[in-house]
């Protein structure tokens, strides 16, 4: 069981890269407790050393989803600016989402679709009425359906369907990929700051 997860600290001032990397190695340490493991697999890093703007991780193990979901949602990191003495503020956020990556390739093979001959109206004479030279052929695993009709031999139709079929499921996956690229992009800007589902504070060092 995996689940990817991305940290952002969406357009929220540098303190807020800031405590993306605080809470990523809180979220770490978390998971190696509850003996799950995790694996950075791609970061944006801030402006200033040490901090970042974005974390892709993948989560693994038995309790991997459980996991994740306990992570999911608004992060607050509760500490005084690190950059600026002047603010009283000390509630930094960031946003956890679960997100999907592994985008599985269709393999298309002509014994995923049915090919069926039919008759078409339209240009050809009374040849083209007559004879069901015309395909109409279905990839069953997408439900995709071209109808093909240019050539008077159904040989010639066959052999256009199924390069217009194979194209379009190409296409088809092309499109998958660029909706969930999308999707990551817009967790930047889902972050709601307020009513966090975790707060976690800089610990003081024992006096």
């Amino acid at each position: 069981m995996s689940v990817h997860l991305l940290l952002s600290a969406g357009r929220g001032p540098q303190e807020c890269a800031w405590a993306l990397a605080r809470l990523l190695r809180r979220l770490e340490a978390d998971a190696t407790r509850q003996d799950v493991e995790t694996r950075r697999v791609e970061s944006v890093p801030g402006e200033r050393p040490d901090t970042y703007r974005s974390v892709l991780i993948h989560i693994s193990g038995a309790c991997a989803e459980a996991f994740a979901a306990s992570w999911t949602g608004t992060l607050c990191w509760q500490a005084p600016s690190p950059y600026r003495t002047t603010t009283s503020r000390k509630n930094w956020y960031v946003i956890a989402q679960p997100c999907q990556v592994d985008i599985p390739r269709t393999t298309f093979t002509e014994a995923d679709v049915d090919v069926v001959a039919c008759r078409t109206g339209g240009p050809g004479g009374q040849h083209r009425n007559k004879a069901s030279t015309a395909v109409r052929a279905t990839h069953r695993p997408s439900g995709i359906v071209v109808v093909v009709d240019t050539e008077r031999q159904f040989s010639l139709n066959r052999r256009i369907a199924m390069r217009l079929l194979r194209q379009r499921v190409e296409d088809g996956d092309e499109a998958t990929e660029r909706a969930a690229v999308t999707g990551r992009w817009r967790i930047h800007d889902e972050l709601v700051r307020g009513n966090p589902i975790r707060v976690e504070r800089l610990e003081k060092s024992p006096s």
